[in-house]
């Protein structure tokens, strides 16, 4: 899974080597940080939020086999 967000975060940034996530997992929780550079932050995020939604989206479903909450923190 953490995989699969840096390949999509790679893919949308203009600097990808600055791309890193960092796994948090808690009770029935996994939350992936994603840490972009500054520039890239508001590519990441799009337009009213629409690519940040749509990545939380990819990974939400992608992890309905590990039977646990899972979110997308995009930090800059």
């Amino acid at each position: 899974m953490e995989q699969l967000v840096m390949v999509i975060a790679k893919a949308l940034v203009d600097h990808p080597e600055d791309v890193s996530v960092n796994v948090v997992e808690k009770d029935n929780l996994i939350v992936y940080e994603l840490s972009v550079h500054p520039d890239d932050a508001g590519k990441v995020i799009g337009k009213q939020g629409r690519i940040a939604k749509a990545l939380r989206t990819v990974v939400t479903s992608a992890a309905v086999k590990t039977h646990k909450r899972v979110t997308v923190d995009i930090m800059s």
